[in-house]
C-alpha cells in the first residue's frame, strides 16, 4: 500500500496475478491477500480470531473442523474464530484483508462467528445524524462503521494511530492537513498517525474506519 496519506485503492494496489496467491502487510498486523480464480489457501488455524473483509471477488471458506462452507463476496465481512482450520478457495479473482483481533478483544454482539455481513448494511441512515457502530477493538486496533446523513460530518481532529477509511456507500469529502479529497464508494483513504483530518457527507455517506494504534 502507498506510504503517503491520500485517496487510494487497495484493490488496484494489490492486483491479482494469474494462477498465483499473493499476500502482504498493508498496516501493522493487517494482511492483504490477492487470489487468482481457482487458487486457494489451504486450511489453517490462528491462535486468535480474525476478521476477513472481502474487497473484491468471491470465495468459499471451508471450516474443516465443522465441515461447513460459507460463500463471501465483495463488501462482506466474516469473523473467523480462533483455533478453527479454515481454508479459502477463490471462485473468482479475489482481494481481501485479514484483521487479527488478538487474544483480548471486544466484539459487537451483532457480529456472529461464521456469519457473513455486508459492512454498509450494519448501520442505517438517520435524519440529520451520524450513526456509529464499533465492530471490534483491542489494545492495538479499532474497527468501526459509520453513516452520515446529508449535511453532517466530523470536525477536524487527529487520531493516535495510522488509519484507513473505506468508503462504503455514497460520496464524502475527506479534509486532510488543509486539503480536501473527494471519496466515493469503493475507494479508500490512508491517514498517517497524528494527521489532522475531517469527514463530511456529500449527500448521504457510509464508511468504515480501521485504526491501528501504536
Amino acid at each position: 500500500m502507498q506510504k503517503e496519506p491520500g485517496t487510494c485503492s487497495i484493490v488496484k494496489e494489490n492486483p491479482v496475478i494469474p494462477g498465483c496467491t499473493v499476500s502482504g502487510e498493508i498496516l501493522s498486523g493487517v494482511q492483504c491477500f490477492s487470489l487468482a480464480r481457482g487458487t486457494d489457501i489451504s486450511a489453517e488455524s490462528y491462535p486468535v480470531a480474525v476478521l476477513q473483509y472481502n474487497l473484491a471477488g468471491q470465495a468459499v471458506l471451508r471450516d474443516i473442523d465443522t465441515n461447513h462452507e460459507t460463500s463471501i463476496t465483495s463488501g462482506e465481512i466474516i469473523l473467523k474464530p480462533a483455533n478453527h482450520n479454515i481454508g479459502v478457495k477463490a471462485t473468482d479473482d479475489i482481494i481481501y484483508l485479514e484483521i487479527p483481533l488478538g487474544k483480548e478483544f471486544v466484539m459487537n454482539q451483532v457480529i456472529k462467528a461464521g456469519e457473513v455481513f455486508k459492512l454498509k448494511e450494519l448501520v442505517p441512515y438517520q435524519d440529520g445524524k451520524i450513526v456509529n457502530m464499533d465492530i471490534a477493538s483491542n489494545d492495538h486496533m479499532k474497527f468501526v462503521v459509520m453513516s452520515f446523513d446529508e449535511g453532517t460530518g466530523l470536525s477536524e481532529h487527529a487520531a493516535p494511530g495510522e488509519a484507513i477509511v473505506f468508503a462504503l456507500d455514497g460520496n464524502g469529502i475527506i479534509g486532510y492537513e488543509g486539503k480536501e479529497y473527494p471519496i466515493k464508494a469503493g475507494e479508500q483513504f490512508h491517514f498517517a498517525k497524528g494527521g489532522l483530518h475531517s469527514v463530511k457527507a456529500d449527500g448521504q455517506f457510509k464508511m468504515a474506519l480501521l485504526l491501528v494504534l501504536g
